[in-house]
């Protein structure tokens, strides 16, 4: 027998090959979630800026508003794109489910700006009450800790697969005592 036919397929392609053997699609589930997830945040940053600068409201309620229609526009590419091959459940279910998850997001993006905004600039308000500082603190810190809450409670609660088994050895066979 020669080398090449003792060897299992991860081996000869090395760890690199083994990763994307078991993480392969969880890559490309991201991909299309971060896809939807920009487009998403371009429409939250475009609308947040002309409510906050040329509507003159608040930025707290600017921002409430903005992630809100964002969130549907997010809801409706990773429902029919980035999670499409999934089984789907009742459309009220998962709204719901989406919009509840979201809500924790928004929770967490206005809470960064909430700080930034108020706390911080109660302290320095020459640069934490500015819009770059709103910028900053709502569309990179709460954006991002916001997104990575919302991949992992979309994947896990709202956009579920249904009927398979779970892959023994991993932190799912414990929960369900398997």
């Amino acid at each position: 027998m020669t080398r090449d036919q003792t060897e299992s397929p991860h081996t000869r392609r090395g760890p690199l090959g083994a990763l994307v053997d078991r993480f392969g699609h969880l890559v490309h589930e991201l991909s299309k979630f971060a896809t939807v997830g920009g487009f998403a945040f371009l429409v939250d940053l475009a609308l947040f800026n002309y409510l906050a600068s040329v509507r003159h409201l608040p930025p707290v309620l600017a921002k409430t508003i903005s992630t809100v229609i964002a969130a549907t526009v997010a809801f409706l590419g990773n429902r029919f794109w980035t999670w499409r091959h999934r089984q789907r459940s009742h459309p009220a279910r998962e709204y719901a489910l989406f919009f509840f998850f979201n809500g924790v997001g928004l929770g967490i993006a206005i809470a960064c700006l909430a700080i930034s905004r108020y706390g911080l600039g109660a302290v320095w308000p020459a640069v934490f009450q500015t819009p770059l500082a709103d910028n900053i603190a709502s569309f990179i810190v709460g954006t991002g800790l916001g997104t990575l809450f919302r991949f992992w409670s979309y994947r896990r609660f709202v956009f579920v697969e249904a009927g398979t088994p779970p892959v023994p050895g991993t932190s799912h066979d414990r929960e369900s005592g398997a």
